[in-house]
């Protein structure tokens, strides 16, 4: 067994992928994908989010969706816009953002190494979302949005990356958010087998955004069988390239308290210093807080922050923030399903806080240090798993630069 192998992506002829290229579905809401198609009838949202061609009121998980999904991507490719390559082949992909630049490559990963934990997680699913993946690749069959998964430290294989993509690239897109998606085709095969043994080489690899995805993968290939139902569609990233950002948190009310009695409770566990500036946190202990119109810098007390020792998941910031603040305050103890707590990534900025609190629709909001990706591979190797909403990459990747078609 492999952990990767190369495959015959479907993709967007070069000319026309500035027209298919699209966010991955899980970012965008159903309303906001419906904005973002006007007058981009090639989207790969109408794959990704079929209920945008649908009456605005449908389920997004009724069955019409998902014959929708299918439709349309056979009209795509009947339209002669997406081609299926006719040999095995790997595919580097380069992401550009704000001046940083991620180069990986796309593959198929081996779903028996995702069984037996040499790819790795470290998220809890849901099921619903599962059977939601699980029919959109069944109707459309094949895998249309990819796994980013990251692997350690390995400088053989960002040297072979390097060389593939020293020429021009099959696909140069520069999409709406500015970020720019590159892709060169690797089809040399020497170059091929040389990647997949560096890759089986490494220790493990780990899911860094698409735990849904491949938890619908391996349903599949238990249901189907077949050669290409063993792997899912993946973009390797090399973790010491790839940026997570911070994952705020904002509250609707202070559970009953006034803002002193908040600061008075908080200034129990915290050191606070009023600030005339946003906060953005330099340490795993130190908090940005929004209240009353005014930031504050909440660092927490070295006792506490001791407490928390070497566990890879308690030392996160995120569980740092719910242990002495937000479940002892705000008696928020379910955060998937307490409705008096919300989430902002940190590609919304800092502003996004003010802006929140500002306008009445939250009381408080909280900036956290971005968890790291050694954070990340240390609760993955020791099998645990984060909180909820513990991580936001950028640059995502695109949906419909390749898909994995399942033969």
């Amino acid at each position: 067994m492999t952990l990767i192998k190369p495959f015959r992506a479907l993709r967007p002829v070069p000319e026309r992928a500035g027209e298919i290229l699209a966010p991955p579905y899980d970012v965008l809401s159903s309303a906001e994908a419906r904005e973002r198609v006007k007058g981009k009838p090639w989207s790969f949202l109408h794959v990704s989010k079929a209920e945008i061609d649908l009456a605005p009121a449908i389920d997004p998980y009724s069955p019409a969706v998902y014959a929708k999904a299918a439709e349309n991507l056979q009209r795509m490719i009947g339209a002669g816009l997406l081609r299926r390559d006719d040999k095995p082949c790997y595919y580097v992909y380069r992401l550009t953002w704000r001046g940083h630049v991620e180069t990986g490559f796309a593959a198929a990963a081996s779903v028996a190494a995702y069984a037996e934990n040499r790819i790795r997680k470290h998220e809890f699913t849901t099921i619903a979302k599962e059977d939601d993946r699980v029919r959109q690749i069944e109707a459309v069959n094949a895998q249309t949005g990819p796994v980013m998964l990251a692997y350690p430290t390995a400088p053989e294989v960002d040297a072979m990356l390097a060389r593939a993509a020293a020429g021009a690239p099959a696909v140069d897109v520069t999409a709406d958010d500015r970020v720019r998606h590159q892709l060169w085709i690797v089809t040399d095969d020497a170059t091929i087998a040389a990647l997949t043994r560096a890759v089986d080489a490494l220790p493990a690899l780990y899911i860094a955004d698409g735990h849904h995805r491949s938890a619908a993968a391996e349903r599949i290939a238990k249901s189907r069988g077949g050669d290409s139902h063993n792997y899912f569609l993946a973009v390797l990233l090399p973790q010491n390239e790839m940026t997570i950002l911070d994952y705020n948190r904002v509250l609707r009310d202070l559970n009953g308290r006034s803002p002193d009695a908040l600061l008075a409770e908080i200034g129990q566990r915290y050191s606070i210093a009023p600030s005339d500036q946003p906060v953005r946190p330099a340490s795993a202990g130190e908090v940005g807080m929004v209240l009353g119109g005014r930031w504050y810098r909440l660092t927490l007390r070295p006792e506490l922050l001791k407490k928390a020792g070497h566990d890879p998941v308690a030392r996160l910031p995120v569980t740092l923030l719910a242990r002495y603040i937000i479940e002892p305050i705000f008696n928020v103890t379910d955060p998937r399903r307490d409705k008096r707590i919300d989430f902002v990534g940190g590609g919304r900025g800092l502003s996004e806080l003010e802006r929140l609190v500002a306008s009445g629709q939250m009381a408080v909001a909280f900036a956290l240090y971005p968890t790291q990706m050694s954070d990340l591979m240390a609760v993955a190797d020791a099998g645990a798993i984060m909180p909820p909403k513990s991580t936001w990459f950028e640059p995502k990747l695109a949906d419909g630069m390749v898909s994995h078609v399942l033969d």
